[in-house]
């Protein structure tokens, strides 16, 4: 018997720990005790355990909390701003111009609030966030209670709340040294892409990483325009170059890779990168389409993210998941592609492992932190139940998450945020909104 209660004993009527994969657990119960998972075990032995609050969870799923390893937080608030037209279009003509107008501190703290509730209320648990102003992205995340890591992002040219590229290094080098001991909050540097960063600044990045053992988190081969563009100004693929100047390994996430042939796939083997597979803004902005499977199949971490709520529009992980089980039969030419139980992993665990927090969140084992969220399945929508994992993946939605805990702490509660206020965060964005649309 345990030393000491339990804080908390969730007991639901399944229980998806990620790792070992492929595995439901029926009638178990998972305790928590200061933060970390203390106990796993059948319901009748579970309850022979002292715990502080017993919570019963009939017709729930209980899984680690879901994890979106790409995103541009506080973009919310331009949510529908610029759709339906290409990247460089969107991204040039109109989203540019909205952030060099709009875009300060407050425009952040509002936009970072209402980014953090939506991924709350559907059960994601951590994130990673590369936006301007990150130290008050940092400061949101703090008072929410959320998991992420905050990625600073470079540019060769003057953005909001850094002038140039040396500027926001310095941004981040006095982020990583404040937030360092931080129990949720990591620091990382967002090269922006290939094409925004020049040679000198990504070799400076590199060696900062290296020093920090920080993650570096970057847009790559995002579409085909990008690449031919690279070959014919520099006569190598984007992916070729970033391994020339040393900045690919283990800590290297490369956001979207629609783009991958043989040599790419060879580099992203050889040096164990992740991939952060963002599907429905790529299918939104036509920019092709990342080779989950193939990917997979070669032993390549794939985590999935949302990226900003102005390219996809929503920041609703559990759909994303579907729509990249999906796309990946698609793509594959495969029915068996990605299996429910893998989109799953790739959510959580493969997520974990790209911001680097493996060894601590993304599935459910005795040691690691307590993130857990409960998925309600009782629904008409969900009925009959043969395989648990296949009904959250293929039909269900967002608004079956019900519970869940960062840390052990809850965030949400039968639906409803416990730290954050709905209808103000709603009111503010409507605000923004109001501003933004008279201009």
């Amino acid at each position: 018997m345990p030393e000491a209660p339990l804080d908390l004993l969730l007991l639901p009527t399944w229980l998806v720990p990620v790792e070992p994969a492929g595995v439901v657990l029926r009638d178990h119960g998972l305790g928590i005790r200061d933060g970390r998972i203390a106990l796993i075990a059948p319901r009748s032995e579970a309850l022979r355990y002292t715990a502080t609050e017993v919570r019963e969870l009939p017709h729930c799923l209980l899984a680690p909390g879901l994890i979106n390893a790409h995103g541009h937080a506080a973009m919310t608030l331009l949510r529908g701003i610029a759709d339906d037209l290409p990247l460089m279009t969107w991204l040039h003509e109109h989203i540019w111009p909205a952030e060099g107008k709009w875009v300060d501190e407050d425009f952040v703290r509002d936009g970072t609030d209402l980014a953090i509730a939506e991924q709350i209320k559907g059960g994601i648990s951590c994130f990673s966030d590369m936006y301007f102003y990150p130290q008050t992205a940092a400061e949101r995340v703090h008072n929410a209670g959320v998991r992420a890591q905050i990625t600073v992002p470079v540019l060769d040219f003057p953005v909001p709340g850094a002038l140039n590229a040396a500027e926001a290094l310095r941004t981040g080098l006095q982020l990583f040294d404040d937030l360092k001991q931080h129990p949720r909050i990591r620091i990382a540097f967002g090269p922006h892409a290939p094409y925004t960063v020049s040679d000198d600044k990504l070799e400076q990045i590199r060696v900062l990483a290296d020093e920090l053992d920080a993650g570096i988190h970057m847009h790559v081969h995002e579409t085909a325009q990008e690449v031919a563009e690279a070959m014919a100004k520099h006569g190598e693929r984007p992916l070729a170059r970033l391994a020339r100047l040393g900045l690919l390994g283990p800590r290297f996430q490369a956001v979207h890779m629609t783009q991958i042939d043989d040599e790419d796939l060879a580099l992203l083997v050889e040096y164990n990168c992740s991939i952060v597979h963002c599907p429905e803004s790529n299918l939104k902005l036509a920019s092709g389409f990342c080779p989950v499977e193939r990917l997979w199949q070669a032993g390549v971490n794939v985590a999935i993210g949302t990226d900003g709520a102005a390219s996809n529009n929503d920041l609703d992980l559990l759909g994303e998941t579907r729509t990249a089980a999906l796309l990946a039969k698609a793509v594959a030419g495969s029915a068996t592609a990605l299996n429910a139980h893998s989109a799953l992993r790739m959510a959580t665990l493969n997520g974990a492992r790209a911001l680097g927090l493996g060894t601590q969140t993304g599935s459910l084992e005795l040691g690691k932190l307590a993130d857990v969220v409960a998925f309600d399945l009782s629904g008409l929508a969900q009925q009959p139940i043969y395989d648990p994992v296949s009904q959250l993946i293929y039909a269900s939605g967002r608004d079956c998450v019900k519970h869940l805990w960062v840390g052990g702490k809850q965030l949400l509660d039968d639906g409803r945020l416990t730290r954050m206020d709905e209808s103000e965060l709603i009111a503010k964005a409507r605000e923004w909104g109001a501003r933004i649309a008279s201009k």
